[in-house]
């Protein structure tokens, strides 16, 4: 049976799953990697930590399976989208820190760009707002920051990539520089529309068209790894970012399905088929995947904060022990308090877009313990979702229930799904496999090299472990959605 292996590069671990032909997990590898925090706001990584996590977990996965490299159809690449990393051609290093998704740095250019009238032009080709999330500025600040980067890019002697072009590179011998259209599309420098990278978004953001990698379908010909990485050569045939490698992994290939995964932040997509929804409601209009040239696209709501938020409790406040104690604490809370948290700890996401929010506790008493705070930060998940469904709902304009798809680490915790499923007022689906994010790369890697079938095949594969149904009074439900509106709106900067 031929295996097809995922890399899944995240925000703070690197992992490689091995699934066999027919996608049973064969063997996983893990290991985090440190996080950096130069000043408030400002996020990075060490690109030598994502490349050294990454072989190190794609080797011990590879190995725990039992197999070599001639058991391998091909190698699919998932990544965390819009870090920013640039590259010397000549020997491969970086130039910078990663500037990681979540940094803020470059909120005052883009404050800039919007008052100069920049973001209707810019969300009509990229489908993308003005905010420091994107790649585009943090390509500037990176080439304004170092000395002499933006001559070195402007003569072609440097690559950008967002973290899949980067570990392709490596992987490659620096024989590759790629992307896919997924990736290409949170970088606000493409047009979705064309496909293609837009000379006058370039312009605009003053990134040299020098430094941009080819765009290439999700399934596609990567290219193959040196023979020193699994001891002989291995076909790349797969990329995806990682949320639209869990859309993916969640078979949404019809217009009207939607999946939410919970990481570090939640990102919710709704596919919308061949038409790239324009949203009125300040979603964002992304590509889902692109495949035989055609492109797919999505309706997407991005949380900043959701798992971190649980890591918060655990490593900055040192409330729990453990993040599954989290879940175990909001059972136990007292329904008579009520708190809320708002986790603005990096700006405010969809559908607010504020970068200058930061977090806050609201509704504290004396009688206040660490189970309302845990419970708070679980139900923050909830309200956040909830805020972004009922903005894709009006820019869809889909009526009904919808069935939520959930995928990622948080979705273990059985109270935080039933309080999602109670706050949404709709069923929220549990698949069995949970780690659909390398499922959707393995899956695309396997589609590439016809090892796989199409996607309406691989959909019948998709098996639910449990459905979450709502159970919470209408009562409740509107007094708690009113609660979390006036905490965000108390929390906001423009307030």
């Amino acid at each position: 049976m031929p295996h097809v292996v995922a890399i899944d590069q995240g925000t703070t671990s690197s992992r490689a799953i091995v699934f066999r032909g027919d996608l049973a997990v064969a063997a996983v590898a893990q290991e985090e990697f440190p996080q950096s925090y130069p000043a408030p706001g400002r996020v990075e990584h060490d690109p030598e930590d994502l490349w050294r996590t990454t072989l190190a977990t794609l080797r011990a996965a590879v190995a725990r399976a039992g197999i070599t490299a001639a058991d391998i159809a091909a190698l699919g690449i998932t990544n965390q989208r819009e870090t920013t990393l640039i590259w010397d051609r000549a020997d491969g290093r970086p130039i910078h820190p990663a500037v990681v998704w979540q940094d803020r740095r470059t909120a005052d250019l883009c404050a800039r760009l919007r008052a100069d009238g920049a973001e209707p032009e810019v969300a009509a080709r990229t489908g993308l707002l003005l905010d420091p999330y994107f790649s585009a500025t943090k390509i500037a600040r990176i080439l304004d920051d170092v000395p002499g980067a933006r001559a070195r890019a402007e003569a072609g002697d440097l690559a950008f990539g967002t973290v899949d072009t980067f570990l392709l590179w490596r992987l490659t011998g620096g024989r590759v520089h790629a992307t896919d259209a997924t990736n290409a599309s949170r970088t606000a420098l493409f047009d979705i529309h064309t496909g293609a990278w837009d000379p006058d978004l370039c312009r605009l953001f003053r990134v040299p068209a020098a430094l941009l990698p080819q765009v290439r379908d999700s399934a596609a010909d990567f290219g193959v790894t040196t023979p020193d990485i699994l001891g002989a050569p291995v076909a790349i045939r797969g990329i995806a970012g990682d949320q639209q490698a869990a859309t993916v992994g969640q078979a949404c290939f019809a217009p009207g399905m939607m999946k939410s995964t919970y990481g570090t932040g939640c990102f919710a997509l709704l596919n919308t088929g061949e038409t790239a929804v324009a949203s009125r409601n300040r979603l964002l209009t992304t590509v889902a995947y692109q495949l035989a040239g055609r492109r797919t696209y999505a309706l997407e709501g991005a949380i900043f904060v959701a798992g971190a938020a649980v890591q918060w409790l655990r490593d900055g406040l040192g409330l729990i022990a453990e993040s599954a104690e989290a879940g175990r604490l909001a059972a136990a809370a007292d329904p008579a308090q009520t708190v809320h948290l708002v986790p603005a700890f990096v700006g405010l996401g969809a559908p607010w877009w504020d970068a200058d929010a930061r977090g806050a506790l609201f509704g504290l008493t004396r009688g206040t313990t660490r189970r309302e705070i845990a419970r708070a930060a679980l139900e923050a998940v909830g309200h956040q979702t909830a805020d972004l469904i009922e903005a894709m709902r009006r820019d869809w304009g889909g009526e009904g229930r919808t069935v939520l798809r959930v995928d990622g680490g948080m979705t273990a915790s059985d109270w935080t799904m039933q309080f999602l499923a109670d706050i949404l007022d709709a069923p929220v689906d549990r698949p069995v496999i949970r780690e659909t994010t390398a499922l959707g790369a393995a899956y695309l890697a396997g589609l590439g090299a016809g090892v796989l079938p199409e996607p309406a095949e691989f959909a019948r594969l998709w098996t639910l472990d449990r459905r979450f149904t709502p159970a919470m009074d209408p009562a409740g439900r509107t007094a708690r959605r009113a609660g979390w509106a006036d905490a965000v709106r108390r929390t906001l900067s423009t307030t």
